[in-house]
């Protein structure tokens, strides 16, 4: 356990201030994919950010679950907006659960609605269930297990919406980049839903990025890619959202939200996002391999 930081479990709450003029501390736990931490904001008296191993895997503001702080979720957060008109309530499945924000954030933003959400590391689900509880309220089932096991037992055209964020360590699992995989997904969501994966690539090439963008077009008919236009150049490694839909994804207002947003990102579709995978060859399970490790400077 790091120096000056509390162990889950031990006296006080987290959230709250340990003493009068004293701000909360850390909580920290070992859970299956390394050490866990809930870090506090010291902007927001309740609000926490969760690294694995050091590195931040999402950002929870009990008192405001529709703020998005990490902006690779405000992408994702723009998807959700247009998985439905505004307040309809849908059927999401969340493949990747760390502390939940995107759960939190479409509970906030269309009451109502029913959630799945799959997380692997079942220690790591009862820490943030503990330190940072979901509403009782909220229709939201978690479930521990393999992001594709779990999918293969969801029921066909159950989900309006499907977003992909499944980490190992700090890589995507290789088994959830395979056509095969994306194939299932298709086959769980109902037609006109949106499905969305959070990628990590960059320099020298975005191979990684390239090829999931032509898996999933031998899927769906309907895929854009976003992303800041530093990764997009493979100036730097990041985050980029791949959205795919069996009907045409709305590019244009997932331009005018991105446009919007503190770090702007782009948005490639048609004929530009061909021109950018550039030929690149579809991933299939024989030949899966999981996302690339990043340069240490990402987390620092």
């Amino acid at each position: 356990m790091a120096k000056g930081r509390r162990a889950a479990g031990d006296t006080g709450r987290s959230g709250r201030r340990a003493g009068r003029g004293r701000a909360a501390e850390p909580v920290t736990e070992q859970v299956a994919g390394g050490l866990a931490e809930l870090e506090p904001d010291p902007d927001r008296p309740r609000a926490r950010t969760l690294l694995i191993d050091g590195a931040p895997q999402s950002h929870v503001d009990p008192d405001d679950p529709a703020r998005l702080e990490f902006s690779y979720q405000r992408r994702l957060g723009h998807v959700a907006d247009l998985a439905a008109p505004p307040g309809r309530p849908v059927q999401a499945l969340h493949l990747g659960g760390g502390a939940f924000t995107l759960a939190r954030y479409v509970a906030a933003t269309r009451p109502r609605s029913t959630q799945q959400v799959v997380e692997i590391d079942a220690p790591l689900v009862a820490f943030v269930r503990r330190e940072l509880p979901l509403d009782p309220a909220w229709r939201i089932r978690v479930r521990s297990g393999d992001a594709r096991e779990v999918l293969a037992k969801v029921a066909d055209g159950w989900a309006d919406l499907i977003i992909a964020d499944v980490f190992a360590g700090a890589r995507t699992p290789a088994h959830l980049t395979s056509g095969e995989f994306v194939a299932d997904v298709r086959r769980v969501l109902r037609p006109g839903g949106l499905y969305a994966a959070n990628l990590a690539d960059g320099p020298p090439s975005l191979g990684f990025v390239k090829s999931q963008i032509a898996t999933v077009e031998t899927v769906f008919p309907e895929v854009c890619l976003v992303a800041e236009p530093a990764v997009l150049r493979g100036r730097r490694f990041g985050n980029a959202i791949l959205v795919a839909s069996d009907v045409a994804v709305p590019v244009g207002e997932l331009r005018r939200r991105c446009a919007t947003d503190a770090a702007q990102a782009r948005v490639e579709a048609g004929a530009d996002l061909v021109a950018f995978a550039g030929g690149a060859a579809a991933v299939r399970d024989a030949d899966a391999k999981p996302s690339p490790e990043p340069p240490p400077s990402v987390f620092r």
